[in-house]
């Protein structure tokens, strides 16, 4: 097992478990903007650790190119949309959570 290998391994483990971690955040989370945060983490960490892990398993260029251009998109839009979307919430109305109060 060469050391790619290896830490292609402990990318895609790595980017499996920010996946995870964003999913439960998104069920136990109690509101609109704490959930954004834990879809806004499984989207940017996640997604990038399991990209950049597969872009060390590939043999053609042309793959490793289209893996750097999904991962430059992410990057992009990931944020911008967590982003925007708390503003929209935020100018809307949508209230934020306090501790004591009930989960929306």
């Amino acid at each position: 097992m060469s050391v790619l290998e290896v830490l292609s391994g402990v990318l895609l483990v790595a980017g499996a478990l920010a996946v995870l971690t964003g999913g439960v955040g998104m069920l136990r989370f109690p509101d609109f903007y704490t959930r954004i945060h834990a879809a806004g983490i499984t989207d940017s960490a996640g997604a990038g650790l399991i990209l950049l892990g597969l872009l060390l398993r590939v043999d053609a260029w042309d793959t490793a190119v289209r893996l750097l251009i999904i991962l430059l998109f992410l990057a992009l839009t990931s944020p911008t949309a967590t982003h925007i979307l708390a503003h929209a919430a935020r100018r809307d109305g949508v209230p934020m959570w306090r501790e004591g109060d009930p989960r929306r």
